[in-house]
């Protein structure tokens, strides 16, 4: 399982990556691997939308099952990388880098301290097992 060290994770496979005030949500290695392969995306967040944490942002199906993406920060929606629509199956080749989800303004930085390390992240999804 690939869990990039400078990214932080939610309980519900959401990755985080922070940059000034500015929060870059994608799902992990692990969750893409769960769903298999992934068919079709479905984002339920528009730019300039105000979304607290454990909103839902998105809906992700695969040929296994159909999985909800939940905001693991609060803010205001600045980008959405809906060209994931055309070509879901990014989402199982690169989900760290070319399929990132949202771009979100932070509205409560500190949510960031909520949420795993890389290490805590593996271990968590090693009892899942």
């Amino acid at each position: 399982m690939n869990t990039p060290a400078n990214l932080r994770y939610a309980k519900t496979d959401e990755w985080v990556k922070v940059d000034g005030n500015i929060a870059t949500v994608g799902i992990s290695d692990y969750a893409q691997d769960q769903l298999s392969d992934i068919v079709f995306i479905e984002f339920n967040r528009e730019i300039d939308d105000v979304i607290t944490k454990g909103d839902a942002l998105a809906t992700i199906e695969s040929v296994k099952a159909a999985a909800d993406v939940n905001a693991p920060i609060s803010g205001k929606v600045l980008e959405v990388n809906e060209g994931l629509s055309d070509i879901p199956e990014t989402l199982n080749d690169d989900p760290y880098e070319k399929a990132w989800l949202y771009k979100i303004e932070m509205s409560k930085p500190d949510e960031v301290n909520e949420l795993m390390d890389a290490a805590a992240y593996d271990q968590y999804c090693e009892g899942r097992h």
